[in-house]
């Protein structure tokens, strides 16, 4: 973050979601130790705003498993999800447009 607050010669605005590491004690400490950083949380659930969700939601109906033997099974599941999402730019703009964030694709 320092960095790239130094490459950009500016402030900083952050949106993140509630990973359990963005809510930590140590990490409040650190936001609240930089004026030139301003942290907007999003709320536990929120896929209107967070187009992420959108995009997990749309690879999550390839995981027929109810679960994977190791690791490395899901990761190869996700990257085939995402994989396949990339070349479907109606499913990302829908994600986005839900969020409200972007306007509607003409």
């Amino acid at each position: 973050m320092q960095t790239a607050h130094q490459q950009l010669g500016g402030p900083i605005v952050l949106v993140w979601d509630n990973l359990n590491t963005h809510l930590t004690a140590g990490m409040r400490r650190y936001i609240a130790e930089r004026d030139w950083l301003t942290v907007y949380q999003l709320p536990p659930y929120a896929p209107d705003l967070n187009p992420v969700e959108g995009m997990v939601g749309a690879t999550a109906h390839h995981h027929r498993q109810p679960a994977f033997a190791d690791p490395q099974d899901l990761v190869t599941a996700v990257r085939r999800g995402l994989r396949q999402l990339q070349y479907r730019h109606d499913v990302l703009d829908g994600c986005l447009t839900g969020t409200g964030l972007v306007p509607t694709p003409p």
